[in-house]
């Protein structure tokens, strides 16, 4: 029998009567605040009845338990062999529920005190970002098919993307004054209305000279459009159209991980950090307001690096 099967069968097959009933009004409460998704609903009723089952085993009610009783909890969820240990995801979720759920019966006058307040949450690790190798995305870049307006226009958008570093919502909506070919940059205002300057380089350059002069002036067909990158009907691209674009060339490249929509963007930080551009200079040309949001790419780097060691030392 899996682990928290046994586990589970320890306890009192249902919650009581009162601390189920109180479940329903909790989830029914939210659910008209916010209008939870039934995924959402089904997960409190299953971390706080799971919790009801348990005090009930001791004589406690879910309404009137204690911060001691819940940190008893969290302690037999973690013990061998009784109980069965679970992902910090899954504990920060749980410490979540009971949270909202002590909150409401505050809110509601049923309790003076939230005994969840005081308890700790997991510390939770920062997923890595999706990446590309460069072999991946000389692949992906050179899939559109250039001889047709739209794939020349997309293999601009990739090239700036990989080159500069844009998020999707600022290439999507980058209007063709804030590109300087002279320059060889774009102006761009990101998130807080930060602006900044970020370098195209020769590559991108060459390819967002060719859509201008062959692509555009195809596809706008004489209407005035402010909007750099434009769409079959002449207007502004959506993110999900260019990110539906993004998925059919990776198909056609042979790249088979799951894209992002910033994964090109994912792909320049990271190629800048793996030949050892200053993490400051990064941050700058990606539009970070905190260092620590960049320095996730440090990991990625060094993810790698392991990853590789791994796979080709004789005592990786």
């Amino acid at each position: 029998m899996p682990r928290h099967r046994y586990a589970e069968s320890l306890l009192p097959p249902r919650p009581a009567a009162q601390d189920e009933a109180r479940i329903e009004r909790f989830v029914d409460a939210v659910w008209l605040e916010q209008g939870l998704s039934a995924q959402t609903q089904s997960a409190y009723r299953s971390d706080l009845g799971l919790l009801a089952r348990w005090l009930l085993g001791r004589n406690r009610s879910l309404e009137r338990a204690s911060e001691a009783d819940l940190k008893a909890y969290f302690a037999w969820r973690a013990r061998e062999p009784d109980g069965w240990p679970f992902a910090a995801r899954t504990q920060a979720r749980l410490l979540s529920s009971l949270r909202r759920f002590y909150q409401q019966l505050l809110r509601d006058g049923e309790r003076r005190d939230d005994p969840s307040a005081r308890i700790s949450g997991p510390r939770l690790g920062r997923p890595l970002p999706k990446t590309l190798s460069g072999h991946d995305v000389e692949r992906l870049l050179a899939a559109p098919p250039v001889g047709e307006p739209l794939g020349l226009r997309d293999r601009a958008m990739l090239e700036l993307m990989y080159a500069s570093g844009l998020r999707v919502s600022e290439l999507v909506s980058l209007r063709s004054d804030q590109y300087s070919p002279n320059a060889q940059a774009v102006q761009l205002v990101g998130k807080g209305g930060r602006e900044r300057l970020v370098p195209v380089g020769d590559e991108a350059d060459h390819w967002l000279g060719r859509y201008l002069e062959q692509a555009r002036p195809v596809l706008i067909r004489g209407r005035a459009s402010e909007v750099l990158f434009v769409s079959q009907q002449g207007g502004a691209m959506s993110r999900q159209n260019f990110w539906l674009r993004l998925k059919a060339h990776a198909q056609a490249a042979g790249i088979r991980q799951t894209l992002s929509p910033h994964t090109l963007r994912h792909a320049f930080a990271t190629h800048l950090v793996d030949h050892g551009a200053d993490l400051r200079v990064v941050q700058m040309l990606l539009g970070h307001s905190d260092l620590s949001t960049t320095q996730i790419y440090t990991h990625v780097a060094r993810a790698r690096l392991k990853s590789l060691h791994a796979r080709h030392h004789p005592r990786g």
